[in-house]
C-alpha cells in the first residue's frame, strides 16, 4: 500500500488541457471528492470528539476492520465535521495578491469551487454535510456568519459565497470522464487480503483499541511506517462498528505538536436526507455564473492533440524528464531530478517569494555541497546549488544522504 493511501480509497484522475478547462472540470467532481474524499478518507477530527470512556466492543483484527470497511454499503448521511490541517508552513495570505491576484482571472468568480476549497489546505474549518448516493450532495462550509455551499444534484453543480453573494453554475455534472475500468476484488475479504499483501514489509497495520466518535462506537486502525526516516509517524483511522464508514482520520508527523490533518465528524446520521436539502435556488440579486458547457465543447481538441503534445513536449524538454530518479521504496522513497541548471538565487525572487522560502527554507551542506532544504511537516525538498532536487515524505537526513550518496 502506498504511503498516503487509506484502505478503501479510491483517486480519480483528472485530466486538464488548459488552465480554464481544468478549473471547469474541477468543478464538476468537487463535490464527490469532498463528500467520499473528506468524509471517508480526509475527514476526523480532534481528540475531544471521543466521549469519556472507550466503548467496550468486540476484539477484530486488522483484516476483519478492512473488510468491514470494503463491505460498508453507506449511501446516503448527514452531519456536522471539522477539518484541521498544519503542514508547518508560514501563513500564506495575502501572496497571490502580493503577486498580482494569482488563481484568480478577471471575471472568474468567487464562488468558482476551484478556488474557495482550497481553503481547507490550511487552518480549522467546520462544514455540513448531506449525501444521498452518487447524485446528490451538498457541502457548506462555514465562516463565521458567511456560508459556502456546493450542490450537486443530478445534473447541476450549484456554488454560493453568501459574503459576495455570488453563484457558480455549470451543468453536466455526471458527464465526466469515466474512470478506467480495472478489475477489482471480488469480495471484502480479498480486497483486505490485496491491501495487506501491498503493504508488505514496510507497512504496519493494526487495531489499537476503540473510540466514541460523533457519539458512534468505532474501532481504530492504525497505520505506520516500518522504516526509519519517514515524517509520517502515523494514519489513524476510526470506523464505525457497526457499518464500517470512516469517522475520523488523523495523519501525525514525527515532528510531533499539532496532527499534519486532523479531521472528524462531531455529529452524524445516517437516514436520509430530505430532497429539499439538495434543492437550490438563485437568491435575489446574486451574481451568476455559469460554467460554460458551450465553450467548452467549442474548446475540444483534437483526437490527436495527446500523441502530437507528448512528441512536441518530449522534443522541447526530453533532457529535463530524463533525469528524474526514484530511490528507495514504501515510505521513504525519494524522487530526484537533475535539473541540469544551477539552482536559481533566492534573491533574485520577487520579494513576496523570498519571504516566503526564507520562512520554511534552511541552508545545508554536506558532501554533496551546498544547498537549500525547503521543509513542511509532511514533504520535504533539497535543492542543491547544483541544479539538483530530492523531495520525498522523508526527513532531512534522508534526504542529505541520499544527496551525499550521489544516487
Amino acid at each position: 500500500m502506498a504511503p498516503n493511501e487509506v484502505p478503501g480509497e479510491t483517486a480519480g484522475e483528472i485530466r486538464g488541457e488548459a488552465r480554464g478547462e481544468t478549473r471547469r472540470r474541477a468543478s464538476r467532481y468537487v463535490v464527490p471528492v469532498a463528500v467520499a474524499g473528506v468524509a471517508a478518507a480526509t475527514i476526523g477530527l480532534v481528540p475531544a470528539l471521543a466521549a469519556s470512556g472507550d466503548p467496550d466492543l468486540p476484539e477484530i483484527t486488522a483484516q476483519q476492520l478492512i473488510e468491514k470497511i470494503a463491505a460498508s454499503e453507506t449511501q446516503t448521511l448527514s452531519g456536522t465535521f471539522r477539518v484541521s490541517t498544519d503542514l508547518g508552513l508560514p501563513a500564506l495570505d495575502g501572496l497571490a495578491s502580493g503577486l498580482g491576484g494569482l488563481g484568480g482571472g478577471e471575471g472568474s468568480s468567487t464562488a468558482d469551487p476551484s478556488q474557495k476549497l482550497t481553503e481547507l489546505a490550511s487552518g480549522t474549518h467546520t462544514l455540513r454535510l448531506a449525501a444521498d448516493g452518487s447524485e446528490r450532495q451538498r457541502l457548506t462550509l462555514l465562516d463565521g456568519s458567511d456560508e459556502y455551499s456546493l450542490i450537486h444534484n443530478g445534473d447541476d453543480v450549484w456554488a454560493y459565497d453568501s459574503k459576495s453573494n455570488e453563484v457558480f453554475h455549470e451543468k453536466g455534472a455526471s458527464e465526466g470522464p469515466k474512470a478506467e475500468e480495472k478489475e477489482l476484488p471480488a469480495t471484502p475479504k480479498e480486497l483486505a487480503d490485496e491491501v495487506l499483501k501491498a503493504a508488505g514489509d514496510t507497512t504496519s497495520i493494526t487495531v489499537d483499541g476503540t473510540a466514541k466518535v460523533a457519539g458512534r462506537d468505532a474501532y481504530q486502525l492504525v497505520i505506520k511506517p516500518k522504516q526509519a526516516g519517514s515524517t509520517v509517524a502515523s494514519v489513524k483511522i476510526a470506523v464505525d462498528a457497526a457499518n464500517g464508514t470512516p469517522l475520523k482520520f488523523t495523519l501525525s508527523s514525527v515532528e510531533g505538536g499539532k496532527p499534519v490533518v486532523d479531521a472528524g465528524f462531531t455529529k452524524v446520521d445516517f437516514a436520509r436526507p430530505d430532497a429539499s436539502v439538495f434543492a437550490f435556488e438563485v437568491p435575489k440579486g446574486a451574481k451568476v455564473t455559469e460554467g460554460a458547457e458551450e465553450a467548452r465543447k467549442s474548446e475540444k481538441l483534437p483526437e490527436d492533440f495527446e500523441k502530437e503534445f507528448g512528441k512536441d513536449f518530449e522534443k522541447e524538454f526530453g533532457d529535463f524528464g530524463k533525469g528524474l530518479n526514484v530511490i528507495g521504496e514504501g515510505w521513504t522513497t525519494i524522487a530526484k531530478l537533475d535539473t541540469g541548471a544551477p539552482a536559481p538565487k533566492t534573491d533574485e525572487a520577487p520579494k513576496e517569494i523570498q519571504g516566503l522560502l526564507d520562512s520554511f527554507g534552511d541552508e545545508v551542506t554536506g558532501k554533496f555541497g551546498s544547498g537549500t532544504l525547503f521543509k513542511t511537516k509532511l514533504v520535504n525538498a533539497l535543492l542543491t546549488d547544483d541544479g539538483k532536487v530530492y523531495v520525498g515524505a522523508v526527513t532531512k537526513d534522508a534526504l542529505v544522504d541520499a544527496a551525499n550518496a550521489g544516487k
